[in-house]
């Protein structure tokens, strides 16, 4: 069974920022398979077991801060039997522009402090990334403040897109694999950037 974790803050304090589009990413999943989340026992996240492409999966949240993300997934792996190249971590990602899907089969943290904890309680950065870009287009000297905002009409509207373009794209990666994923995603752009935005593509 491959494992798909959306990395987020629990808690409705959190809920409609551009730092929980993992969450929003398996919770679309979730309803296209028709499954529900429950707790895991003693691992400290939500599950929902599901079928998506054909394929057996286990839709992950954890319910540890963003920091902490790696303490829940790393037992979750342990208690399954399961290996890095069962999964894939979906993450938003600041270097990348809104509109932007980037797909990988490792890479480092690119200042993401969810994957950060992946990497170092799994050892490792061997295991699938999908990252949705939430780029700012507009100078942001608090980066922590940037993601952890509330999103605006416009800005929800476009990540709610990014968000189903999202599970199509984890969608392929059960059927096909993390090669076939990002050849058909990590070129595709939906919203024209500003004519000085960077298209920075740093990191994991």
């Amino acid at each position: 069974m491959k494992i798909v974790v959306g990395l987020g803050n629990p808690g409705t304090r959190y809920e409609a920022t551009p730092h929980n589009l993992g969450f929003v990413v398996v919770d679309r999943l979730a309803q296209r398979a028709g499954a529900d989340f429950r707790p895991l026992g003693r691992i400290k996240a939500l599950g929902a077991e599901a079928r998506l492409a054909g394929q057996p999966v286990l839709l992950v949240k954890p319910q540890t801060f963003m920091n902490l993300s790696g303490d829940a997934v790393g037992e979750l792996l342990r208690q399954r039997e399961r290996r890095e190249d069962d999964l894939l971590v979906i993450t938003d990602d600041v270097n990348l522009p809104i509109g932007r899907l980037r797909i990988r089969p490792s890479g480092g943290p690119g200042g993401h402090n969810g994957l950060r904890s992946l990497i170092a309680r799994l050892g490792g950065d061997d295991f699938s990334r999908l990252r949705i870009g939430i780029q700012p287009t507009w100078p942001v000297d608090d980066l922590v403040a940037f993601v952890l905002r509330k999103l605006p009409p416009l800005e929800r509207e476009q990540l709610a897109e990014m968000a189903e373009l999202a599970a199509d794209a984890a969608e392929l990666w059960l059927r096909e694999g993390t090669t076939a994923a990002a050849e058909k995603f990590n070129g595709l752009r939906r919203f024209a950037p500003p004519a000085d935005a960077p298209d920075a593509d740093r990191g994991g």
